[in-house]
């Protein structure tokens, strides 16, 4: 037996279970069912007196007594349960089987002394046991080790494969691991961890002896998975920066001393100036720079890539901005031509929508160099769009481009270009430690001076009255009120409907106010128009869906009231928020849901009036809905880890990361003697699928 060995070899499965096993599971070998662990353990090894049971409701526990009656009792529409009287010196005790037949009745032991297994109800204070298992034999009962409960199925128990099943074949696979495997970590590194040996683990993680057993079993398991993926992703980065050339930018030269001495309209926060140290280092050097920029809404992330531009073009390159919408776009470059409106550098945009001139124009500046910076979306893309010396590309919100997408911008030149990739959606500290390990990261964690933190509110349907008075009373005093409805994906014909309607009450109640419309149905121009009639102050309120979610600056919008709240996620409210409370006066998001919540939506109101930081909303986004939708990879199997939870094992995670950091630093290539078997296990077991993420 091998760890490549197909199952249908095993003891009790052939062929037919084999196929069966593999359309469920998954399962095709050994090693699929080395690495089925199980989700919880019983403990058989103590026998409990049915009197000290007020102490210990609900448990699954193990009696020793005699069953001193079996009765059959009708219930409900000609249903028939069996019960069965339970007893021990200290009590009485009702099992109780809602399914059985003539042949199980019969096979009942009466009046021997038996050993019965189960869990615990109660119900107005008589216990009961459901379904109990029953074992004759004391040495089987008694149990001397923790007995493993793999996951199951209505499914595959009918054909057999039950949780006994999973135990006879997995407990005959351990005893032959040390034929199997072999140790893949070395020896001081594991010393110096305190981690059990690879055979002890796998052997303690189905069959612990005890707690203190599993525990150690379930530590060494949970660091294997963390430490491997993590070098993978460390000798990515390290090839990355050892043979993907950059073009250095080593001068700040008139173009970034002029704006940042006479233009900037603000002074830069600690972090921004912070950032922007580790980008400069970075392009010093003749390496490509691959870094990620995470930023809360808000803090200033525009500026820093626009500072990143100047340097980029103080050293004779051209750089290229690309965001995925056409509003965000459109919005970015709003802000950067006004940003640099008294100097003498171009800015184009070049989107879906662009006009054939235009175009032309663009493709002929930039590839004269005449233009410095281009920002756009997917347009950028287009082989027709050629660049003079590209040094420098830009990606907000990375997550919604592919990687061939993402390549094709970095083949714009021969020597491949800088990149910065910037999110404004905050990602959980185990998530960036663990997907973007093959990227420097740059954190901006503070807000610009004299930025009040908004107010947030979590208001009923009955309350809407108030709700609508009191946007007035700010509209009065002069401000922007933004009212968003939620998009519905299957429905964009119901969600436009539900806009126009509540559009009519909203024209109705503020008569005399100007109501603007924005909406994923409308044209790219009538967008725009909506958008620039609501930022330039004509129009007080915008009603719109979620295609305000990034991209729409009006800093006098104060108050953003959300309707359906509970239809939203975390990560979307937190980015609703972030349109308002971006200039000096006090905002408002004001969050509107139905009398009945759920759990999970009480959780996202609750947190969203609690706290403005996109970081620890973004903790309890993933305890919420799991890393997968987090990373937008749910689909696609990237969250694989068999024990690694990424949500409560930031500490392992954290350590598996410092401890490769500390292996590559003294062995760049893993030839030290006593990496021999690590270098060994990672090149057959995980080289080449460590792509997940990968930016470049």
């Amino acid at each position: 037996m091998t760890l490549e060995t197909p199952i249908e070899f095993l003891k009790g499965i052939g062929p037919e279970r084999a196929k069966f096993i593999k359309n469920v599971l998954g399962f095709t070998t050994v090693e699929d069912f080395l690495t089925f662990y199980p989700l919880r353990y019983i403990d058989k090894s103590k026998v409990h007196k049915i009197g000290d049971l007020r102490t210990e409701p609900d448990a699954e526990i193990q009696f020793k007594g005699k069953i001193t009656d079996i009765q059959e009792v009708a219930y409900g529409k000609g249903q028939k349960r069996l019960t069965a009287k339970f007893r021990d010196d200290s009590g009485t005790l009702d099992l109780v089987w809602f399914r059985y037949s003539k042949w199980m009745k019969e096979q009942i032991p009466l009046n021997q002394e038996i050993f019965v297994f189960g869990k615990i109800n109660e119900f107005n204070g008589i216990f009961s046991m459901p379904h109990p298992e029953i074992e004759a034999d004391e040495k089987k009962a008694l149990s001397g080790t923790l007995l493993p409960i793999y996951p199951g199925s209505e499914k595959l128990s009918k054909r057999g494969l039950n949780n006994k099943f999973f135990q006879t074949v997995i407990a005959d696979i351990v005893k032959n691991l040390p034929n199997l495997v072999s140790e893949n970590l070395p020896g001081s590194l594991m010393k110096s961890l305190n981690l059990i040996g690879r055979i002890p683990a796998l052997y303690h993680i189905h069959f612990p002896k005890d707690l203190v057993h599993f525990r150690h079993a379930e530590n060494r398991v949970k660091f294997e998975e963390a430490f491997f993926f993590q070098l993978g992703y460390g000798l990515k980065k390290q090839h990355h920066k050892a043979s993907v050339a950059g073009n250095p930018f080593p001068k700040i030269g008139e173009n970034f001393n002029q704006f940042y001495n006479e233009f900037i309209p603000f002074e830069l926060t600690n972090a921004q100036k912070r950032v922007l140290k580790e980008i400069r280092t970075d392009m010093k050097k003749p390496i490509q720079m691959n870094r990620l920029l995470q930023g809360d809404v808000g803090s200033g992330k525009t500026m820093v890539a626009l500072l990143t531009m100047l340097i980029a073009l103080d050293n004779g390159f051209q750089s290229c901005m690309m965001a995925p919408t056409e509003i965000l776009a459109q919005q970015h470059f709003n802000s950067i031509q006004e940003l640099l409106e008294k100097t003498n550098i171009k800015v184009r945009l070049l989107t879906g929508s662009t006009k054939t001139a235009d175009r032309k124009v663009i493709h002929e500046e930039l590839l004269s160099g005449e233009l410095s910076i281009l920002i756009g979306t997917h347009a950028v893309l287009e082989d027709i769009v050629q660049f003079k010396n590209l040094g420098l590309a830009i990606i907000d919100e990375q997550h919604r481009f592919g990687v061939a997408q993402r390549a094709k911008l970095w083949a714009k030149n021969k020597i491949a270009p800088h990149i910065l990739v910037m999110t404004a959606t905050p990602i959980p500290r185990t998530l960036a430690m663990s997907f973007y390990s093959d990227l420097d990261v740059s954190v901006i964690d503070e807000l610009p001076v004299g930025r009040k933190a908004i107010i947030t509110a979590h208001r009923r349907e009955k309350d809407r009255l108030s709700i609508f008075r009191f946007a007035k009373e700010e509209i009065e005093k002069g401000r922007q009120i933004y009212f968003v409805y939620p998009l519905i994906e299957e429905s964009e014909t119901l969600d436009y409907k539900n806009l126009l309607e509540n559009l009519e009450h909203i024209i109705e109640f503020y008569e005399g106010f100007n109501v603007t419309m924005l909406h994923g149905r409308m044209k790219p121009a009538e967008k725009e128009a909506a958008m620039q009639y609501f930022a330039s102050g004509k129009a007080h309120i915008m009603v719109a869906t979620t295609v305000i979610e990034v991209g729409v600056n009006v800093p006098n919008a104060s108050v953003m009231i959300i309707e359906s709240a509970e239809r939203f996620g975390l990560s979307q409210l937190h980015q609703l928020r972030g349109r308002v409370g971006r200039g000096a006066e006090q905002s408002y998001c004001i969050l509107v849901t139905s009398d009945k919540l759920s759990s999970d939506s009480r959780t996202r109101m609750k947190t969203m009036v609690e706290t403005n930081d996109g970081f620890k909303i973004s903790e309890v986004d993933m305890k919420l809905r799991g890393p997968g939708d987090i990373l937008g990879t749910q689909q696609s199997g990237v969250v694989d880890f068999k024990k690694l939870d990424l949500v409560a094992d930031g500490k392992i995670i954290k350590v598996a990361k410092s401890t490769v950091e500390t292996l590559l630093k003294n062995d760049p290539h893993l030839e030290h003697p006593e990496n021999f078997e690590l270098r060994t296990y990672y090149a057959k077991q995980y080289k080449g699928k460590n792509k997940w993420g990968r930016i470049s």
